[in-house]
């Protein structure tokens, strides 16, 4: 009897942030280090969703470096990992937030696993990402060829380095794709795309300096007026450096949040 209880208490766990039963909304992550987890778990609370992880039979640890060579060579070998079963019914819910960290540019081989199991067509899918440097778009371009009978909605990415502006950014994502009720403030498109006058010039330098995979100079910008100061998207053709990603797209756009008091900093990249 104990054992029953407590395998139903486990259930319960993995699946309540809060229950909110007018909702038919599934938070679903993959995590490798707790930081997607983290922001999953954010966007439960704000929903009042179910949560579950994707969890491989095969778990991925090591350092950062033992992943890559690891993702490397199953790559090279078209290998998908395999992934334990999951609690929920998929049937169950009309819209599945997917959270996942960005390795080698798109999702993580966990959540190949998951997607190479299950058909998701006709449900809502809203990505969520974090990363080093970027990936929220071109996670999104394999995601609906995964699963082309989904409607892919837009996504929220953050770089792991601002993992502080989560909690503030969900909330103005949920609001604005109209999952949760509230005020926040309509920005305008960004400007169009100019040269970058010596001072922006500055401004970009300044967001990427010390970050070891970009290696540019910014030559175009456009710009947009946000609370609390301005944003900038910048154009700029980037030298492979010797990251060892020398495939790298070398055309690259970069986000930059330029706030008062505030040193700037680059939120995506865009390859």
């Amino acid at each position: 009897m104990k054992k029953v209880l407590l395998a139903a208490v486990t259930i319960m766990l993995a699946l309540s942030c809060k229950q909110n039963v007018s909702t038919k909304v599934l938070v679903l992550y993959y995590s490798q280090n707790g930081t997607t987890k983290a922001v999953a778990e954010q966007i439960c609370s704000s929903l009042g969703a179910d949560i579950e992880e994707i969890v491989p039979v095969n778990p991925y640890g090591g350092n950062f470096q033992e992943t890559i060579e690891r993702c490397t060579k199953e790559r090279e070998q078209g290998f998908i990992p395999e992934i334990q079963p999951l609690i929920s019914d998929l049937k169950a819910y009309d819209v599945i937030f997917l959270g996942y960290p960005i390795w080698f540019g798109t999702y993580a081989p966990p959540v190949n696993g998951f997607l190479s199991t299950v058909d998701l067509g006709g449900k809502k899918i809203v990505p969520f990402c974090t990363f080093g440097s970027g990936g929220l778009d071109s996670s999104i371009r394999d995601l609906k060829e995964k699963q082309p009978g989904a409607e892919i909605l837009p996504g929220y990415g953050v770089r792991a380095a601002r993992a502080d502006a989560v909690p503030q950014e969900i909330d103005r994502f949920l609001k604005e794709g109209g999952f949760i009720e509230g005020e926040y403030e309509k920005y305008d498109d960004f400007s169009e795309v100019r040269p970058v006058t010596d001072e922006e010039s500055a401004v970009f330098d300044a967001a990427v300096a010390g970050y070891p995979m970009i290696h540019a100079k910014a030559q175009r910008v456009s710009s947009r007026a946000v609370s609390g100061g301005t944003e900038y998207l910048f154009e700029a053709d980037d030298e492979p450096g010797d990251s060892g990603f020398a495939d790298m797209p070398r055309s690259i756009k970069v986000y930059v949040l330029d706030l008062d008091g505030k040193e700037p900093v680059f939120t995506q990249v865009v390859r």
